[in-house]
């Protein structure tokens, strides 16, 4: 459950990273490339356990919700 959260929290970076890259204030103005491809891979890796592991976490889904 633990693992859920902090990939979901990572996923809510992601997407608000996303949005300000839209108006040029992504996170990779701000620090070093190598920190920013970091970032974007824990975010990338938190997609993945959100994808396999959704229906596991989810209230909704893990009851046969969707």
């Amino acid at each position: 459950m633990k693992l859920h959260k902090i990939a979901f929290v990572l996923l809510i970076i992601g997407g608000l990273n996303w949005l300000l890259t839209a108006f040029n204030y992504g996170i990779q103005n701000y620090v070093s490339a190598g920190v920013a491809n970091i970032i974007f891979i824990l975010v990338g890796l938190s997609a993945l356990v959100e994808i396999f592991g959704h229906k596991k976490t989810c209230k909704e889904c893990g009851m046969g919700g969707m």
